[in-house]
């Protein structure tokens, strides 16, 4: 399976038969009320709203919202949104958890803890799946948000993620560009190196189910037309479904001069856990934190957390 479009993945969400339930940690924000009611309508998420309840009510008002359809959960400080979603979750009460306004932290620092039973063990790290104008499929940007400097046992993880990601969505074997500015191995590039090993890793089965390709520049790996010109033969280019970059500087700066100066769409989740977590900028309209309510409905696994 390979998804062309957002189109196709709001979709796919609306044909669940279970309408899952997000824990809306921060829920007392216009943008991400309107990304929650408008999940609600489309039948893909059932938001439980963290925060302060009079000021949600007054939104929801403001929104047009009436009846008391949504669960609201108060919740004092940003901290206390982020516990709340996460007990929520435990509890089985909510099968995933959406970051509203409360930094990312307040959301993970009670994610990981032991006794909660939801951390896997591994690197948590934030995929940014993107639809970019001129493209044929999504494509997958990965980790712009979570990791600054990832070692390379990080960024095994990082892979193994992202994976994990498209083949809940579907795909078979999903394709990974391991990027960097050149296509040999350079030791003064440690990037390339990391690459290299990244693919052996792949050949061994230590990261199973993908092909991973690298080093391999950004123009060769989206472009066949390029990848021939330079005489890079790959079958992957032009239609790479995963971008690993080398940092979180570059992922991030990667990642906003698509959507900001392209015109691409994004949707973005934090993987890693036995639930996704829905994490957009705070400045992201609903339309993009909506696109992430599906995405992470999509993926969620259908075992009960324990």
């Amino acid at each position: 399976m390979v998804y062309h479009s957002f189109d196709q993945i709001l979709d796919r969400a609306r044909e669940n038969q279970v309408r899952r339930r997000v824990a809306v940690a921060g829920a007392a924000d216009r943008h991400v009320l309107e990304a929650a009611l408008e999940a609600w309508r489309m039948g893909i998420a059932s938001p439980l709203l963290i925060g302060d309840p009079a000021e949600m009510e007054r939104l929801l008002r403001e929104a047009g919202h009436t009846g008391g359809k949504f669960e609201i959960v108060k919740a004092a400080t940003p901290a206390e949104c982020g516990e709340t979603a996460v007990e929520l979750v435990r509890k089985q009460r909510a099968d995933f958890i959406m970051k509203g306004m409360t930094d990312t932290k307040d959301v993970l620092k009670p994610l990981v803890k032991k006794e909660n039973g939801l951390h896997l063990g591994r690197t948590m790290s934030h995929v940014a799946l993107d639809e970019i104008p001129g493209m044929s499929r999504l494509t997958a940007l990965t980790d712009g948000g979570m990791i600054p400097c990832p070692t390379l046992e990080e960024k095994r993880d990082i892979i193994i993620n992202a994976v994990e990601m498209f083949r809940a969505l579907g795909y078979e074997r999903p394709s990974v560009a391991v990027l960097c500015a050149v296509e040999k191995v350079n030791p003064l590039m440690p990037e390339t190196v990391d690459a290299e090993a990244l693919a052996a890793m792949n050949r061994e089965g230590v990261i199973p189910n993908c092909d991973v390709v690298g080093p391999i520049s950004y123009d060769i790996a989206m472009s066949a037309v390029i990848a021939e010109e330079k005489k890079f033969d790959c079958p992957y280019c032009g239609r790479f479904d995963i971008l690993l970059v080398p940092s979180m500087v570059a992922g991030n700066l990667l990642n906003k001069s698509l959507t900001v100066s392209a015109g691409a769409m994004m949707a973005g989740v934090i993987t890693g856990a036995k639930v996704p977590v829905v994490v957009t900028s705070r400045g992201s309209a609903a339309k993009e934190k909506l696109l992430s309510l599906a995405l992470a409905s999509l993926i969620m696994k259908e075992e009960k957390v324990v």
